[in-house]
């Protein structure tokens, strides 16, 4: 039977800033002042909450270190009259191992109680764990104002999930820090969580504690950082569940969130879900938004060109850093439509952003002249095409380093996976907002965005997509409908599927095979390309690691 003795627990969701102890430990500090006067015996804060989340080779610095020791002794000082939970690294004390864990740190009345070490430290998709860290395998239960804790870090709830590559294992992990803490016999759980976003893991994450509440009968307080730092998007989305399996409060998606919770009045509550395609565009949008802040940047730039994606990211960045520090160029060329330029105007028009009209022709023809001798009579191909995005790619670039408007690339995960894109063109850019978006989402988002109000103009969304680098093209003289790309990408990106297996699912054979070879042969320009804000289970980047030389 559970131990009945109340205790309030405060919720502290925050967004930090990796490498800014001075922001992070301010934000720790305020909260703990907040949960004291609000009565609170205790506050917890997200992992590695006092040094952000992934610091990756920061760790491997003596002086990131002492830092973390140094804010870690700010909050100890500031801990009389509450206990606090709060993530950071802490030093490994015996001779073998790595040098560090990530831990949990149990502070109360001025002093460290307990430090907690997370057990299981993944390495699959963006995660590197093991590279900085040693795995727990001591396990003990904190006992504070006559509740005992079970202290757990992140992915130690998630012993039980099943391997993601295909070779008849059933289960990733060997430990399960449940299972031992279980035997202490603790009154609740508490996990503190550095999780970042993917439009498909919400309804996952909410399963596995259920499944935790469901095996082992106890509560569990989950506390998640939010924000964005580079291209990962945490949600935040804090919650705590009562050991009936009800969920009992859930903080804000995508905000930083405070919240104050008693062990002894935990009550079901009804909670809105959003759409999978609203929590992208959230996601996106604080991805923007925390990028230019966390880098101290004001203002952006990207080409507009008239067709759907160029369209959507200047509608999500717009949304996030105010549409008067977006700046739009629109670079026609001899093979532009006319219609494109003018949805193009009237969509800078009706949002009220700064847009410029700089036709490459010239500098088209200039290039052409330089390289006639060169060149000679050889027919039309690919090599002109990529002229032009390079003349684009070059002017947008002018105008970033003239103006210090950060370049936002505006390629889709579409594009990026066959390589439909030009390097040092409309590759260019500072960050990838659409690399993790199919092109079928690109046209909800929007339509979403175009839910109330037509932002972006309706021909946009109607016409078929072009890159317009010569005469009629058609993004579909040179892919499948996007409806079937995006649906065999899926198959072979996130769900790993082999050509077989998508072959199976309805696929011509043949399609399938030139899609495969088409992403196979375009990773050297993936590598190459921006940083790009994941949104997926599986985005080209840090989650995808395959080699640029192989044969396939």
């Amino acid at each position: 039977m559970l131990n009945d003795k109340e205790m309030k627990i405060a919720l502290a969701q925050l967004n930090y800033h990796v490498n800014n102890f001075e922001a992070n430990t301010t934000k720790i500090l305020e909260n703990i002042a907040k949960a004291k006067a609000d009565g609170a015996d205790l506050v917890v804060f997200s992992e590695l909450a006092v040094c952000g989340y992934p610091p990756h080779d920061l760790l491997e610095r003596r002086e990131f270190v002492e830092r973390c020791e140094i804010a870690i002794m700010q909050i100890v000082a500031n801990s009389f009259g509450i206990a606090v939970i709060v993530g950071a690294p802490s030093v490994n004390p015996y001779e073998k191992g790595k040098m560090l864990f990530n831990s949990a740190y149990f502070i109360a009345d001025g002093e460290i109680k307990h430090i907690a070490h997370k057990t299981l430290l993944p390495t699959y998709d963006i995660f590197d764990e093991y590279r900085y860290f040693e795995p727990n395998c001591e396990f003990n239960i904190v006992e504070y104002k006559g509740k005992r804790l079970a202290i757990t870090i992140c992915e130690d709830l998630w012993d039980d999930q099943p391997i993601s590559n295909r070779f008849g294992k059933n289960q990733l992990y060997r430990t399960s820090p449940m299972e031992n803490l279980s035997k202490l016999n603790p009154d609740i759980v508490i996990n503190i969580a550095a999780s970042p976003f993917s439009h498909d893991k919400v309804e996952e994450r909410l399963s596995v504690f259920l499944g935790n509440v469901r095996r082992y009968g106890l509560p569990v307080v989950y506390v998640n950082q939010v924000g964005a730092n580079t291209d990962l998007i945490f949600d935040g989305s804090s919650m705590v569940l009562s050991s009936d399996g009800e969920l009992c409060e859930a903080l804000k998606s995508f905000e930083e969130d405070y919240r104050v919770i008693n062990t002894n009045n935990l009550k079901p509550d009804h909670f809105e879900k959003t759409s999978s395609i609203e929590r992208i565009r959230q996601a996106l949008v604080l991805g923007i938004r925390d990028y230019f802040a966390k880098m101290n940047f004001k203002t952006a730039v990207l080409g507009l060109s008239g067709g759907i994606d160029s369209a959507l990211v200047l509608a999500l960045a717009a949304e996030a850093i105010g549409a008067e520090n977006v700046r739009v160029l629109m670079m026609p060329s001899r093979y532009s439509s006319d219609h494109s330029v003018n949805d193009a105007v009237e969509q800078a028009k009706r949002m009220g952003v700064k847009y410029d009209i700089v036709t490459i022709e010239e500098g088209f023809k200039a290039f052409e002249s330089m390289l006639a001798p060169i060149f000679g009579d050889l027919p039309l191909n690919v090599a002109e095409e990529n002229i032009q995005a390079r003349i684009r790619g070059t002017l947008l670039m002018g105008v970033s380093n003239k103006f210090g408007n950060l370049l936002l690339n505006t390629t889709n995960k579409s594009e990026a996976a066959v390589g439909y894109g030009t390097l040092y063109g409309d590759m260019n850019g500072s960050m990838s907002i659409l690399g993790d978006v199919y092109k079928t989402q690109v046209y909800e988002l929007a339509k979403l965005i175009n839910k109330d109000k037509e932002i972006i103009p309706v021909n946009v969304l109607t016409k078929a997509p072009s890159a317009e680098l010569r005469p009629d093209q058609k993004d579909t003289d040179s892919l499948p409908d996007y409806d079937v790309l995006d649906d065999i990408l899926f198959r072979y990106i996130e769900r790993q599927d082999d050509e077989q297996a998508i072959a199976a699912a309805g696929y011509s054979p043949e399609v399938v095979r030139k899609v495969v070879r088409l992403v196979n042969m375009n990773e050297y320009k993936r590598f190459q390309f921006a940083p790009v804000l994941r949104v997926s289970s599986k985005a080209f980047g840090f989650g995808r690691k395959m080699p640029l030389v192989f044969r396939f």
